[in-house]
């Protein structure tokens, strides 16, 4: 399901105009992406029942180049993370 395929359901189950269930989909995205890239602090977004949003730190690490063979060097970096809640595990089962 793509962005477009969401908003074009949401619409349906609540009769609004696509472009405005459009703009509150793009709105949702941007915060969690806003909260998710500050640095410090609490960088969480808690969506009871269907899952938590978090960054992560991963450490460096070594690694290698499958077309040369050659050891590398990758740097320590921050990832997002997702947790699915127990209202998700539960209707995909």
């Amino acid at each position: 399901m793509t962005k477009q395929d969401l908003v074009e359901e949401v619409a349906k189950k609540t009769k609004l105009p696509k472009s405005e269930v459009s703009t509150v989909v793009n709105a949702v995205v941007d915060t969690i992406t806003e909260v998710l890239s500050k640095k410090g602090g609490d960088n969480s977004v808690v969506l009871t029942g269907f899952g938590t949003f978090t960054v992560s730190k991963r450490k460096a690490r070594t690694g290698r180049n499958p077309k040369t063979g050659e050891t590398i060097k990758i740097a320590a970096t921050r990832v997002p993370r997702f947790k699915a809640g127990k209202s998700l595990k539960d209707a995909v089962k």
